[in-house]
């Protein structure tokens, strides 16, 4: 008897916990709607941004702007010199204008246009819909449809030539009488001549490896020359995608693409320039240029149609040289050049030519921050530095050559801020009265007159909604508040604003940031699983730095039960060259210490995060840096999601490997390959990669999973017919990130069969 109440009340228990078990599991169906309700197109619908583009109209002293608000579509006019803002026209007259004229009815606040320009002295507006152009007064608010001619692509600047392609040579086309002029004969399949290498996308769109492209052409301000250059990719590797599910047909379609790997043959660009009168072509006494990936070279012709100028990058960007044409012999000067023992960074390397060219203001990491530097543009000769201190120059936003000044975004000069964190700065060239513009501490981006007298200045922080003002370009004084971010409906949901984290990186003194993001319904009470949402890239830094809401995938998953973090570790842009240099030949680092190291001072402040149970998710680098930091740190990640991982840096593009990675190919490329710390495998890792990834091959994954398999590793992997890089809006792809936390972090079943609807909320007020 006593046996059979055992076994009852065992049964007993065991039904009781699976009713528990089965009614939390019931309960997180609440948790992902509540979760879709915190996705992009969602989260847009509660926040209605104050992210002003000012669109300048001649003279410099108006402009319009869009503004997207509760009530809908709003175009607003502001006149900068009376400091007045208005609607740029009556919204329901042209409104019931156009709906005449179109036979179709618009509302006032869903005009179907986003972007339009004054006409007629400003007495309409004109705008594009539906391949028409349309007209419409703002005196009698009439609309007329006229429409729009095709697009003539390759046309000199006079409209009297157009440049083209013609089974792999150059034509030009005379537009007023259709003659035509072969100005090449030699060209032929992956030998070419003013064309670009083509992605993968353009080639499933057309069905076809030849790709129908404008020409590749260069013409000079009197359209006399045009320059354009002949692409050698016949001895380039190449990589091939395979279409296996293609919507129309049932066998699959593959097209083979120009991508040379680390330490592989690059494809070469020929530069050359033809008269257009005589068709005489003139060679530019250059080596060839190294094509790193698809697309091709650019060149910039001054005015008087006499010069113009390139950028030389050495192989592996350790190297750079600005270059300058003589557009009628082809000889080539340099004018300016710049070395490293590293990298030269190709994102931070600029020029910008003043007077012409008789100067020269050059943005450079030589003193181990990014500052600019004033040349003389005819020897060649350093004239002064224009900035310096330990601080870097973010970009140039405006040039004004009569007073000598020089206005700039800059980061890391204020004190007391995140150093990420841009300000406005105006200073002489040279290198007198640095004066800040922007006081603020946000982050801070801006959009100048014309003229420079005035300029409209967005700020934010994670924590602060967007502010847009209009400023006097002299001083920054504020001259008009535009707009604030509307979040009231967001903050109504119970969503709080992600909590900024600084602390210090692994060796104890370097301070580095991070973001936290808590579910809605947090209960400081309870335990949290932890999910780190990375990406290391050293091209930039990471954390967000503005109000962006709705930019981030962190809230969405934070509402299934977690916390959510986000951080920039060693390694990343935006810092010192020695903060920067850190990723160098480095890439299987990642600061992925750094972040560990924050992570615990983050437990450390705030114990409800369970450290015990971490999880780790990210995309393309960010891929490899999922999966890496669960090989190298299986002690702390134990859950992840790698979606689209370069997991092998030998088996990646060479120009974005070579740069960080360093040229030649060595032996730290092998060792800092998820291929070969396979066998170091020891928590649960999902593989997501779409079949028609051309940035980052499929085969990236596969050789990793056959490294996997090789190991006797359990993992679980999802290969996505149709899907380019990343999880580009895949609501299926968003769900099964979501599944795989949810069960093996939370140990909880997900909903069955939850569908994500794209664009729609399922969560209510």
């Amino acid at each position: 008897m006593k046996v059979k109440c055992y076994v009852r009340a065992a049964t007993s228990l065991a039904l009781l916990l699976l009713a528990v078990a089965a009614a939390f599991a019931q309960g997180t169906r609440e948790d992902y709607a509540r979760a879709e309700r915190f996705l992009q197109w969602n989260i847009r619908k509660l926040v209605f941004d104050a992210d002003v583009t000012p669109r300048w109209m001649e003279g410099g002293e108006r402009f319009w702007y869009r503004k997207l608000g509760r009530g809908g579509k709003e175009f607003l006019l502001v006149d900068a010199a009376k400091k007045t803002r208005a609607p740029a026209f009556d919204h329901a007259r042209l409104a019931a204008a156009l709906s005449k004229a179109a036979s179709r009815e618009y509302k006032p606040s869903g005009l179907p246009f986003d972007t339009f320009e004054f006409v007629q002295q400003n007495a309409a507006i004109r705008f594009d819909l539906e391949n028409a152009r349309w007209t419409c007064t703002l005196a009698a608010y009439e609309c007329t449809r006229e429409e729009v001619p095709p697009r003539q692509e390759g046309l000199s600047p006079d409209r009297r030539w157009q440049a083209f392609v013609r089974a792999f040579n150059l034509w030009i086309r005379s537009v007023a009488n259709g003659q035509e002029i072969q100005l090449t004969r030699d060209g032929e399949k992956y030998y070419d001549y003013a064309t670009r290498l083509p992605s993968v996308r353009l080639m499933i769109e057309q069905r076809t490896e030849d790709v129908r492209q404008s020409p590749a052409v260069f013409w000079s301000p009197d359209s006399q020359k045009l320059i354009t250059y002949r692409i050698d990719s016949r001895n380039a590797s190449r990589f091939t995608v395979t279409q296996y599910a293609p919507p129309d047909r049932l066998r699959p379609v593959s097209f083979s693409y120009a991508y040379p790997l680390p330490g592989e043959y690059l494809s070469k660009a020929e530069p050359m320039i033809f008269d257009v009168q005589s068709g005489r072509r003139i060679a530019v006494e250059t080596q060839p240029l190294d094509i790193f990936f698809t697309g091709g070279p650019g060149f910039l012709w001054t005015r008087d149609s006499k010069r113009f100028r390139f950028t030389f990058f050495e192989r592996a960007y350790k190297a750079v040289e600005l270059r300058e044409v003589d557009a009628a012999t082809g000889a080539v000067r340099g004018l300016f050049s710049e070395r490293s023992e590293t990298f030269v960074d190709p994102g931070k390397f600029a020029v910008r030519y003043l007077l012409e060219g008789d100067e020269l203001l050059v943005a450079s990491e030589r003193d181990g921050w990014n500052h600019l530097y004033l040349y003389d543009g005819k020897t060649a000769q350093l004239k002064n530095q224009v900035t310096k201190g330990n601080w870097a120059v973010r970009a140039v936003d405006r040039i004004d050559e009569k007073t000598r000044q020089v206005y700039f975004l800059a980061s890391g000069r204020e004190p007391n801020e995140d150093p990420y964190q841009a300000h406005l700065y105006r200073i002489n060239f040279d290198g007198t009265d640095l004066r800040p513009l922007t006081p603020e501490n946000a982050n801070h981006g801006v959009s100048f007159s014309p003229s420079g007298a005035y300029f409209v200045d967005r700020y934010s922080r994670p924590d602060l909604p967007g502010v847009s003002v209009l400023r006097r370009g002299t001083d920054g004084e504020v001259l008009l508040e535009l707009e604030k971010t509307d979040a009231e409906l967001l903050l109504k949901t119970g969503w709080k604003f992600p909590e900024p984290f600084r602390g210090t990186a692994r060796d104890a003194k370097t301070d580095i940031y991070g973001l936290i993001w808590r579910p809605t319904n947090f209960d400081p009470s309870k335990k949290y699983p932890v999910i780190e949402q990375i990406y290391t890239g050293p091209q930039s830094f990471f954390v967000p730095k503005t109000f962006a809401a709705y930019g981030n995938t962190a809230q969405a998953v934070a509402e299934l039960g977690f916390i959510v973090v986000q951080v920039d570790g060693m390694g990343t842009s935006g810092r010192s060259k020695a903060f920067h240099n850190f990723s160098y030949k480095n890439l299987g680092d990642g600061g992925i210490d750094d972040h560990i190291a924050l992570l615990r001072q983050m437990a450390a402040r705030y114990p409800y995060l369970d450290l015990t149970r971490a999880g780790i998710y990210g995309t393309s680098a960010g891929g490899y840096d999922a999966a890496h930091a669960m090989l190298t740190h299986p002690d702390f990640y134990k859950v992840g999601v790698s979606i689209s991982g370069n997991h092998d840096q030998r088996m990646d593009k060479a120009w974005w490997n070579e740069l960080w990675m360093g040229y030649p190919v060595g032996e730290h490329y092998r060792e800092q390959s998820n291929i070969t710390l396979a066998p170091k495998l020891e928590g649960r890792l999902l593989l997501v990669h779409g079949d028609l990834d051309d940035n980052v091959n499929v085969s990236e994954t596969l050789q990793f999973v056959n490294a996997l398999i090789k190991a006797n590793k359990d993992f679980d992997m999802l290969i996505v017919p149709n899907q380019y890089h990343g999880e580009g809006g895949n609501t299926y792809l968003v769900r099964r990130r979501w599944d795989y936390f949810v069960r093996n972090l939370l140990g909880v079943t997900p909903p069955a069969g939850y569908e994500i609807k794209r664009g729609e909320t399922t969560a209510g007020n």
